[in-house]
């Protein structure tokens, strides 16, 4: 059972493992073992996800979700399966945690009457600046 936070807990019969050989460099070990571990999880079947935080998973990944729903996330960073299992299984949880608290919403607000004033005057500031080197620029 992977927990989230109070509400989300994911048991991980819902996640499902498999194990590819790394890529690039490594010797001869990496053409023996296959330590990679290739993490399998359905955003959209998952009964664990509360449907809000289901949504904004699926908003921030985008792309990265197959059309059957599943998130595939590949861990190569270390030379173990129990590792690279581990490193998976945080980068999931880390997803989850980051849309399940929900975005704050953006208070509309007013200028204040001295941003207005400050504002006007650096308008008419700059337009005495232009004024000045247009007359000077003039001659008869």
């Amino acid at each position: 059972m992977i927990y989230i936070s109070n509400l989300i807990a994911i048991p991980l019969s819902e996640i499902k493992f498999s194990f590819v050989a790394s890529p690039g460099p490594g010797g001869q070990n990496v053409n023996k073992t296959a330590t990679t571990a290739q993490l399998r999880f359905n955003v959209f079947q998952s009964p664990s996800l509360p449907d809000d935080v289901r949504l904004r998973l699926i908003t921030l990944l985008g792309k990265k979700i197959t059309s059957q729903g599943e998130l595939i996330i590949k861990a190569s960073r270390y030379r173990t399966q129990v590792l690279n299992k581990q490193d998976a299984l945080d980068r999931l949880s880390r997803l989850i945690k980051q849309v399940a608290i929900p975005p704050v919403r953006r208070k509309k607000t007013k200028p204040t009457r001295a941003s207005k004033r400050r504002r006007l005057e650096t308008k008419k500031q700059h337009g005495i600046k232009k004024a000045s080197r247009r007359n000077k620029g003039q001659s008869d």
